[in-house]
């Protein structure tokens, strides 16, 4: 079974990090574009941040350089999102997806995680 499975969301105040762990099963991620996305209460989902396993290509939303680092660990067939200095804007579900490319769209992702909650919140 394909799965991607999220971690390490928790609530942390303002200026604090968190470190989202995104696990796949039953598929190499050698071969993907792995996006973090993030849903807000009563916002649509966004992209926050993409690495391509495949040429290490990165982008970052604007509203999150220099904050939120996304990092691959292939033999753990494993992505990172490290994010610091968070701000209650960043309260949000995060979703990890598996995509051919960066630069495709939700309708376009192969694989869902289930997400997992970041609340930022003092």
């Amino acid at each position: 079974q394909v799965r991607l499975v999220e971690s390490g969301g928790a609530q942390v105040q303002p200026g604090g990090s968190l470190r989202l762990t995104c696990a796949a099963s039953g598929l190499s991620l050698d071969y993907f574009a792995i996006s973090w996305f993030r849903q807000a209460p009563g916002k649509e989902r966004e992209v926050v941040s993409c690495i391509d396993n495949n040429d290490g290509e990165i982008i970052d939303a604007d509203s999150v350089k220099g904050r939120f680092i996304i990092s691959s660990d292939k033999s753990k067939d494993t992505v990172y999102l490290q994010m610091n200095n968070l701000k209650p804007e960043d309260t949000a579900v995060y979703f990890c997806a598996a995509d051919q490319s960066c630069w495709g769209t939700q309708a376009t992702v192969d694989v869902w995680g289930q997400g997992t909650q970041v609340t930022v919140s003092s």
